[in-house]
């Protein structure tokens, strides 16, 4: 951002605090206003052990850092090269907003201090930053400028990263060479853009096809075969690349997409449990997005009946792993897979109840990842101990999570992100697998 253009004042909600912490940094030489309303509700999410918590008072720690009376009067700067942040007092309620807005409500003392700071003269531009759309709206509604905080936004979700591409017309000696168990380079494929890391491929002729995987600690291209895994099989190309991924101890991170009936947690709990005996104990594990503002720390009963109805879902994906039959040593699937949760090798829980935990030698499965935010997604990967193979699975259209949608949630940011690593595979799941009718309904509903 030049120098010459116009210095503007953004005022932030407490939300984009909440997502986060560092967002003072955001803003390069522009003014950042912090209302006094902000930091009474950052008051509120100081304690506890939960990604909002933390942020709260990291924001709180960071703006006392920066310290003196001069964050009450004019602002004081945020460092080198960057604005200043101020932190302004509840003024009265504009005369223009007094009628249609509630002088209660917090959103609505945000939304005064800013609008309220846009009529004094002499002043460029005021944005109220905030990653509520509903106060947004209100914003445009009285003629305020508006914006949802973008920092870490993917760019393009049309154009997001889908782990394979389709390879059309293929010389049928390479394909050969594929069967017989060899690889060959990258480089005689013809295609628009260079291979990443881990990135899949459907290679076709007139007369031949081949699934493959671009390994780059080689630089060649190898087949995929498609395999049984703990009593599931694929059932087309995408799971088939999947499984490759969530089996191959050489790929620590997995993230999977997809619509739901897709396979994404059926096949990585299946991996999981395939490879049982190399990983010290298997996570599964989802984030608590309640549908009102209350948690689950308002429902009554013990945090087992509280838990239940969000885990559900993934001990439905035990239900059908459990129904197959015997993996040769004597034993059902449903007998093996009881033992391992009654000797809490298997632990299903919420992913609010994992933090903390070490993760060494883990087989970490994150469902439902689309409902976490990017520093949430970077919390768990940074935990990751020697051993540790993580996968991330989740459907970006489908967000439960009130500030988040499909650029700014944590699995389009990690998609974005971590495409080409080495370490690093991803596959979206186009095919929905769980019936006819699923796929029907998901296709015209």
């Amino acid at each position: 951002m030049a120098r010459s253009e116009v210095r503007k004042t953004f005022v932030l909600d407490t939300n984009v605090i909440l997502h986060d912490s560092s967002c003072l940094n955001q803003f390069k030489h522009h003014a950042i206003v912090v209302p006094i309303t902000v930091l009474e509700e950052l008051d509120h999410f100081k304690k506890g052990s939960q990604s909002i918590n933390y942020h709260a008072r990291e924001f709180l720690r960071s703006l006392d850092a920066l310290g003196g009376d001069g964050i009450f009067n004019g602002g004081v700067p945020v460092g080198p090269d960057r604005g200043t942040v101020r932190v302004q007092l509840e003024r009265a309620f504009h005369p223009d907003l007094a009628f249609n807005f509630s002088h209660a409500k917090p959103d609505h003392q945000i939304l005064n201090c800013a609008y309220t700071l846009a009529k004094e003269q002499n002043r460029g531009p005021v944005v109220l930053v905030s990653k509520d759309v509903n106060l947004r709206l209100k914003a445009k509604a009285v003629g305020l400028l508006s914006d949802d905080y973008t920092t870490d936004h993917v760019k393009d979700v049309s154009s997001l990263y889908t782990g394979k591409r389709v390879v059309e017309d293929l010389a049928s000696d390479l394909i050969d060479r594929l069967y017989a168990g060899d690889g060959f380079e990258a480089r005689q494929l013809v295609l628009s853009t260079p291979l990443v890391a881990n990135e899949h491929l459907i290679l076709r002729n007139h007369q031949q096809s081949a699934l493959a995987r671009f390994n780059p600690s080689d630089g060649l291209v190898h087949r995929v075969n498609k395999t049984q895994v703990y009593g599931i099989a694929p059932r087309n190309a995408e799971q088939t690349f999947a499984l490759s991924a969530l089996c191959d101890p050489e790929i620590p991170l997995v993230s999977l997409s997809g619509t739901a009936g897709t396979g994404k947690t059926l096949l990585a709990l299946a991996a999981a449990l395939e490879q049982r005996k190399r990983y010290r104990q298997i996570y599964l594990a989802r984030p608590i997005v309640p549908l009102s503002n209350k948690d689950i720390g308002y429902l009554p009963g013990e945090i087992k009946a509280k838990l239940d109805p969000y885990m559900q879902p993934l001990y439905d994906n035990l239900g059908v792993i459990m129904s197959q039959h015997g993996n040769g040593d004597g034993r059902s699937t449903s007998q093996q897979i009881q033992q391992m949760l009654d000797d809490d090798k298997l632990t299903v829980s919420a992913l609010s109840y994992i933090r903390g935990r070490s993760l060494n030698r883990i087989f970490f499965i994150v469902d439902e990842a689309q409902n976490l935010t990017p520093h949430e997604v970077k919390t768990i990967i940074t935990r990751a101990g020697e051993g540790t193979k993580i996968v991330f699975t989740g459907d970006i259209f489908q967000i439960d999570h009130p500030y988040l949608d499909t650029q700014s949630n944590g699995l389009s940011y990690l998609i974005e992100k971590m495409q080409g690593q080495p370490l690093y595979a991803h596959i979206n799941l186009e095919k929905g697998e769980r019936s006819e009718l699923a796929q029907l309904a998901s296709q015209l509903l």
